[in-house]
């Protein structure tokens, strides 16, 4: 499990009803507490961005849900840590799961570290298992599943350069640092 903290925590998404994404966090950290998992569930997050509005001749900052409906969760995924957030009220289930009491995927590294960082949670830099001159996987984006050389890297926009045979042509491709993963030869 190559995306896991030392502590095994992962990142998860729980559907909740739309508009009700402030209250679940409320009952989920309620029943942590009371339940005593905190432990078991580290970090409850709704993604939000800030929107900018002119009313009445004047600018106004709003804070809106980037996906209404949705809550990151980061956790164990233990069988008590999993019954307690499925079974907080206004949950409606974890995305990922298969249903008929499957626990659910967790987040990649690709997926949740351009949330965390857009929403300024991203404190830790990038730890590489490749360098220039390497053979990576590009993971996501429209080259996802073609193999490259690592042409530079600029770690501190957490960039890449991949150089990617297209159409017969080695063809630069930049690329998150994320969205790349070391090819073993």
């Amino acid at each position: 499990m190559a995306d896991m903290n030392d502590e095994g925590r992962m990142w998860y998404v729980v559907n909740t009803y739309s508009g009700h994404e402030n209250k679940v966090k409320e009952n989920l950290e309620k029943r942590i507490e009371s339940m005593g998992l905190q432990d078991l569930v580290y970090n409850i997050l709704i993604p939000t961005h800030v929107e900018t509005e002119i009313k009445d001749g004047k600018k106004i900052n709003k804070e809106t849900t980037i996906w209404p409906g949705y809550v990151l969760v980061e956790m164990v995924m233990t069988d008590e840590a999993w019954y307690v957030v499925r079974n907080t009220p206004g949950v409606t289930g974890f995305i990922g799961s298969s249903g008929g009491g499957a626990k659910p995927f967790p987040l990649g590294k690709h997926e949740i570290d351009p949330i965390l960082k857009q929403m300024g949670l991203a404190t830790n830099k990038v730890e590489l298992d490749f360098g220039v001159g390497d053979e990576v996987k590009i993971l996501s984006g429209p080259f996802a599943g073609k193999v490259g050389k690592v042409d530079s890297i600029d770690e501190d926009k957490e960039t890449g350069v991949v150089l990617v045979e297209f159409l017969g042509n080695l063809t630069p491709v930049d690329t998150d640092l994320v969205a790349m993963e070391k090819v073993d030869l």
